[in-house]
């Protein structure tokens, strides 16, 4: 009688440990919300006010950015929760809902400057008015949603790809231009005159507001914070050096932008004379003539429409995050595509009806100092939670870092009250 051996079972092969670029794609959502319609508006009109001057409020904003991304990030990582999660389960019901009502605010404001960029775009591209480009807006955002049912990777690849569209399409327009990069250089250079100009420091706390979003903080911090579920050392660890390198790559890349903008609007602009454009419509007539190329033109409106469908979406995925962390209330993502946009599109009709054709810049503009007004709402829980020890434990934020992010809180509040102060004095 034949025996016959029984093989031995095979043991399962470790789970290899993911490499960093597997945590890669939160980084080019929230880059989508540093180049939206409303840094363009502010970028025109400070690159065609003021030349280069402004430059370096663009990388101080950028540079708070990161920081404060950054800690968003680590936050969500380590604790598991989202800030509208842990304002949630550490703060009393009046506090909760005060921070909910700013965030919602935010999210609206915010959605406002993309639903006038994306309608400027189809104006300047399809020849069709602002108000039916406000109505076709809405249609755009739910095509892009529609993406995040096959996957949220299928959803990142569009966007990122949208993203290298407009930075092609920039690359292209600076190459016509032929900036004064010296001059450029120059412009990063902290100017005394900001504090002293209204016009000068309305742009600075709507440059601050159109880089440094709310909504992005609390976004930022839900799109990551399931990388380490078992919450073991080496797996945060691995998460966060991941999330990291997508983060600062992200975001430099959106810096670039942001200045290109500004770059391109002090040579075109500023350089010729032209100092009082400021609507994004004129900027495009004027720079095919300006620059000698009938293409201009088409990649600037272009790129604006890609960046409006892009920060559409990230608006609606933050309304999602900020709705459930602080109310426990979830919307499938049309929903809250639905009701964002209807809250949107009524001031974007009546910013058409108001200021005729050529208004939605200055509504853009105004758009962002409302974010720049709160935004120390989310920055400062998100600085006392990355460094709380009893939330963050080994990672929590202390030392030079703390040190810089509140000097950050300290520079928004103190731009925000000079900007009020000169409001109320006239």
């Amino acid at each position: 009688m034949s025996t016959h051996a029984v093989p031995l079972r095979a043991e399962p092969a470790p789970r290899p440990t993911p490499r960093w670029f597997a945590f890669a794609g939160a980084g080019a959502l929230i880059a989508v919300g540093y180049m939206d319609p409303g840094n363009w508006a502010t970028a025109l009109s400070a690159g065609a006010g003021y030349g280069y001057a402004l430059l370096g409020v663009v990388l101080l904003a950028s540079l708070m950015g990161m920081l404060l991304q950054w800690m968003s990030s680590r936050v969500g990582v380590v604790s598991g929760r989202d800030l509208a999660e842990l304002a949630h389960e550490r703060y009393g019901r009046r506090t909760v809902l005060m921070l909910w009502i700013a965030a919602e605010i935010a999210i609206i404001a915010c959605d406002v400057a993309e639903v006038l960029g994306v309608a400027v775009a189809l104006q300047l591209l399809l020849g069709v008015s602002l108000a039916v480009g406000v109505a076709l807006s809405a249609v755009g955002t739910f095509g892009l949603l529609a993406l995040k049912r096959r996957g949220t990777r299928r959803l990142e690849g569009t966007v990122t790809a949208l993203i290298m569209f407009t930075a092609a399409c920039f690359v292209a327009q600076l190459a016509l231009a032929h900036p004064d990069w010296a001059a450029a250089l120059r412009g990063f250079a902290p100017s005394r005159e900001m504090m002293t100009n209204t016009g000068m420091l309305w742009l600075a706390a709507g440059i601050l507001g159109a880089t440094v979003m709310p909504h992005n903080l609390y976004l930022h911090s839900a799109l990551v914070k399931d990388l380490a579920p078992e919450r073991q050392p080496a797996q945060v660890r691995q998460a966060l050096l991941g999330v990291n390198f997508d983060t600062f790559g992200s975001l430099v890349f959106a810096f670039v932008i942001n200045a290109a903008l500004l770059i391109l609007a002090a040579a075109v602009f500023h350089a010729n004379g032209n100092t009082g454009v400021s609507d994004l419509g004129d900027a495009q007539r004027l720079l095919a003539p300006l620059l000698g190329h009938q293409w201009a033109g088409l990649l600037f409106a272009g790129a604006l429409l890609a960046c409006g469908l892009n920060s559409t979406v990230t608006g609606t995925l933050a309304g999602q995050a900020v709705m459930q962390g602080f109310l426990k209330l979830k919307l499938t993502p049309w929903k809250r595509a639905l009701l964002t946009r209807a809250l949107a599109i009524g001031p974007a009709f009546l910013a058409v009806a108001a200021f005729g054709e050529h208004g939605s810049t200055s509504l853009l503009v105004a758009s962002q100092v409302v974010l720049s007004l709160q935004l120390p709402l989310a920055v400062i829980p998100l600085v006392k939670f990355a460094s709380d020890r009893s939330l963050m434990g080994r990672w929590r934020v202390g030392g030079v870092l703390l040190g810089l992010a509140w000097i950050c809180v300290a520079m928004i509040l103190g731009l925000n009250a000079a900007l009020i102060g000169q409001a109320v004095a006239g």
